[in-house]
């Protein structure tokens, strides 16, 4: 079934996210009582609510989205490319907007899909929750409710790679790793966007990359179909 699925015809995703306000002292009361409720589960004994606000960018409720990067393989001149354009800004509305008109258009299409590294547990909702906590309208694909289990157009690189064992997690780095897919040694990761945001206002650098991991999941997805990655020099950045 996996080699019945065109790569061209899949949308590939990723989201960087921080918490939505620089420190857990800018949050309203109320919503410093239910961080306080939230973080209770995971943080240690000696730790308070605010040692851990680090964490609220991962949750959709006390988080934003600053970056959608998005990519497309093509097909030209007998070999494969690959093209990213991201969605990015201080205006978490604004980019959501715009992401999704984007995907209306791209949905719209016979027999497209979109595909992310544990997309169904992190990139999709948290792109759905957040457009309704902005007040806009889901795009139809990311509105699953009532949908059959085939009509929804999600495809997950984790997911696949799990073969029905849902207790099993496996990183993007690490299948990279072990299907020798070439990841570009990165001045930050995943833990370090808050920072970067908050305190350095560098949403390029969280834009470049987020598109790596993009162009890494477009790789892993080629190689579960016995496919050749697509050459460093066949990537191209599109810019707002």
């Amino acid at each position: 079934m996996l080699n019945q699925i065109k790569v061209e015809n899949l949308l590939f995703i990723d989201i960087e996210t921080v918490p939505g306000t620089a420190n857990f002292e800018q949050l309203s009361p109320k919503l410093q009582e239910f961080w306080e409720k939230k973080s209770n589960y995971f943080r240690k004994e000696e730790e308070s609510a605010s040692d851990v606000y680090a964490r609220a960018g991962i949750y959709s409720e006390f988080g934003k989205v600053v970056c959608i990067s998005t990519g497309v393989v093509t097909r030209k001149n007998g070999g494969k490319h690959f093209v990213a354009k991201s969605y990015y800004g201080h205006n978490e509305k604004l980019l959501l907007q715009e992401f999704g008109e984007m995907l209306n258009r791209f949905s719209a299409k016979p027999n497209r899909n979109l595909c992310a590294h544990n997309g169904k547990e992190f990139d999709f909702p948290y792109i759905a929750r957040r457009m309704l906590i902005n007040g806009l309208p889901l795009p139809d694909v990311l509105d699953i409710a009532g949908k059959k289990p085939w009509e929804v157009q999600f495809i997950d690189t984790m997911e696949l790679w799990k073969f029905g064992d849902y207790k099993h997690y496996t990183s993007l780095a690490l299948l990279c790793e072990i299907f020798n897919v070439p990841t570009p040694k990165d001045d930050i990761d995943g833990s370090m966007v808050g920072e970067v945001y908050w305190q350095q206002q560098d949403l390029e650098r969280i834009a470049i990359y987020c598109e790596k991991d993009i162009l890494a999941t477009a790789q892993i997805f080629l190689r579960y179909q016995g496919e050749d990655i697509i050459p460093e020099s066949n990537f191209e950045r599109v810019l707002l």
